[in-house]
């Protein structure tokens, strides 16, 4: 079978960060066969029998060298000139050349690996294992390093909770935040934000799910030889049919969407029952917050991922409840300014979606072999002591900063209250920000939202969600002319004004709908009247009291809704304004509320809401910005 990458897994050509594609595949492999002992297909059994395909590389020494290992539901057997081939080449290249062995293999189920794979990832032993076996390796130091980036990094937090003595130190990149709470996130491994779907989920795994009924099996007795062999022109890789998932993501019922495309049967549509409490999540392998946390860890995030809020909730997770002293202050983060999983495309100018945002280059190399070199190889390299625990890029201002804390401690929570006379509907209406409290009853604003005309979704903070939206920073002012979205502008500011931090909101609303979501956009306003989204977030109002819990709503009755906060770090120079856009729906970022109160999933016809916001001194809807007095 012919190795297929599809636009829906554009993460996996960066999972692996070390990627050179301006070296040829065989060039790097040359190289590599000078320096380094190659074992492909080596078979590694895990404690139920089954056996895992492994590919291993590792200087040509006497000595004991440490590991990093990644473990990876992707293919990175093709022998073609397959991306994937060459950056897994490469990044082997970049560890033996500093001393490594680079270990890197497939989830249980995928390619060659035997046994059912499952997007959860289950069993967590599976990991445990694998760093028994490598320790125990003769050319093993027995101390070993975790990286790797989106599904390659999610599997990490569980298996640090186990506590394997050889697991040393870990770089989880554009990850989650695990299943159950952390923070004020629950999203089940992404698979929610706010109690609506995050329909990231559909286009990855029609991509990415494996078919254990149909996948083709080896016998028991074939060697890693033959396995490496039959790999230079069978690799296992599906021939997936291209879909235009712009077009598919509005399949209804939602249950229904995969199946409509022919794609994979079984994951998805168990998935998409389960309701955010559903105790179905925690029968993976992802980590939750009831679990230890025993690794020193050094965290990548990028501002317009889809997990970013989930990840800075875990970073302090773990800097607060750690195993002990030593892993709580063994936790480090960077969070540069770029899509998912896509650190080293950062250029002189590196432009995200439409919007520069200056040099945001970094040297990521050095800082995680440093990383390695003081946890793996005892290096007295006083990483610990001259790496800023958080380094943040502000966009704006467009410099890298560095913080002890996250949000960094200088913050100041400064309130501001959404003011109108009634009509804050489009770019044209009325509606402002204000620091002064309302001090009277003002008039709310109404929309109608019907799910057939869903406000679409433009750039954002998105992953894998292939052809269906290009994620980043947009210009959202033809957006803003839509009757549908409320939006409220603050004055242009005399002097710059830096947000870096949390943004918490509340609004006070009312629907005759018994269901219906809330949306809001966070939006850098250019003095030209440009409008670059910075960060979004939803609430599917019957979860406003708990996601373990649906209450509806009734006509006539006004609720408070507080929604997952939106983070970023951006710099408003002087003339510029912030920006809240107010809306029922960003689709197909988010799946659709169809406002019947239904299960939502199984529904093909969904009915209109008419909502509003309230803002008054009774009902102070709000957005509580984090600014930076400089």
């Amino acid at each position: 079978m012919k190795n297929k990458i599809t636009p829906t897994l554009f993460f996996v050509l960066t999972f692996l960060i070390f990627a050179n594609p301006s070296i040829a595949q065989q060039d790097v492999l040359k190289q590599l066969q000078e320096i380094a002992v190659i074992e492909q297909k080596v078979m590694m059994p895990m404690r139920d029998g089954v056996r895992l395909a492994t590919d291993v590389y590792r200087p040509k020494t006497d000595k004991k060298v440490p590991v990093i290992f990644s473990k990876t539901p992707y293919n990175f057997n093709s022998w073609g000139d397959g991306e994937m081939k060459s950056g897994t080449y490469q990044a082997a290249l970049d560890a033996v050349k500093r001393g490594y062995a680079y270990v890197v293999q497939n989830e249980r189920g995928k390619f060659f690996s035997e046994g059912n794979w499952e997007i959860l990832g289950p069993p967590t032993t599976d990991g445990y294992d694998a760093f028994s076996w490598m320790s125990a390796q003769p050319w093993s130091n027995g101390k070993i390093g975790t990286l790797g980036c989106s599904s390659t990094a999610e599997w990490q937090m569980a298996v640090a909770a186990l506590d394997h003595p050889s697991h040393a130190a870990m770089v989880p990149m554009g990850f989650g935040a695990g299943v159950g709470k952390v923070g004020q996130f629950m999203e089940q491994g992404n698979w929610y934000r706010g109690g609506a779907q995050q329909m990231l989920f559909t286009t990855w795994l029609y991509g990415t799910e494996t078919d254990n009924m149909a996948r083709p099996l080896f016998p028991k007795e074939a060697t890693s030889e033959d396995l490496t062999r039959i790999s230079r022109f069978y690799d296992l890789a599906p021939e997936m049919p291209k879909v235009d998932w712009a077009q598919g993501l509005k399949h209804l019922p939602v249950k229904d969407i995969i199946q409509n495309v022919n794609g994979p049967k079984g994951t998805y549509e168990k998935m998409i029952v389960r309701k955010p409490s559903d105790p179905e999540w925690f029968k993976g392998g992802l980590y939750h917050d009831n679990m230890p946390f025993a690794v020193p860890s050094y965290w990548f995030v990028s501002w317009y991922d889809v997990s970013t809020g989930p990840n800075f909730a875990l970073f302090n997770h773990v800097r607060k409840n750690g195993t002990d002293q030593q892993v709580k202050d063994g936790q480090f983060l960077v969070i540069a300014p770029t899509l998912h999983c896509a650190y080293k495309r950062a250029t002189e100018n590196t432009i995200v979606g439409e919007r520069s945002v200056g040099d945001a280059r970094l040297d990521y190399d050095g800082l995680i072999y440093g990383w390695f070199d003081y946890w793996l190889k005892g290096e007295e390299n006083n990483m610990l002591k001259k790496t800023p625990r958080v380094q943040y890029y502000t966009m704006g201002s467009n410099k890298w900063q560095s913080s002890e804390t996250w949000p960094p401690a200088n913050v100041e929570p400064t309130t501001y209250y959404l003011s109108s006379k009634g009509s804050a509907n489009s770019l044209y209406g009325d509606g402002k920000l204000t620091l002064s409290p309302i001090g009277k009853d003002e008039k709310p604003d109404a929309f109608t939202y019907d799910p057939a005309f869903p406000v679409p979704s433009y750039g954002g903070n998105v992953c894998c969600t292939g052809t269906a939206i290009q994620g980043g920073s947009f210009d959202q002012h033809q957006m803003e002319t839509r009757q549908d979205i409320l939006v409220y502008t603050t004055e242009p500011f005399k002097d710059g004004v830096e947000l870096t931090g949390s943004i918490e909101t509340t609004l006070f609303v009312g629907s005759d709908a018994k269901d219906t979501d809330f949306t809001v956009k966070l939006i850098d306003v250019y003095p030209d009247g440009r409008a670059y989204n910075l960060d979004e977030t939803i609430l599917r109002a019957r979860f406003r009291e708990g996601f373990d819990k649906e209450v509806m709503m009734e006509n006539g009755k006004v609720y408070k809704l507080t929604l997952s906060p939106m983070s970023t770090s951006n710099f408003f120079e002087p003339g510029h304004r912030v920006r809240v856009e107010i809306s029922s729906s960003n689709f197909p970022r988010f799946e659709r509320n169809m406002n019947t109160g239904g299960n939502n999933y199984d529904e093909s016809k969904g009915i209109i809401a008419h909502n509003k916001v309230f803002h008054s001194a009774q009902y102070p809807s709000k957005i509580v910005l984090p600014i930076i007095r400089k």
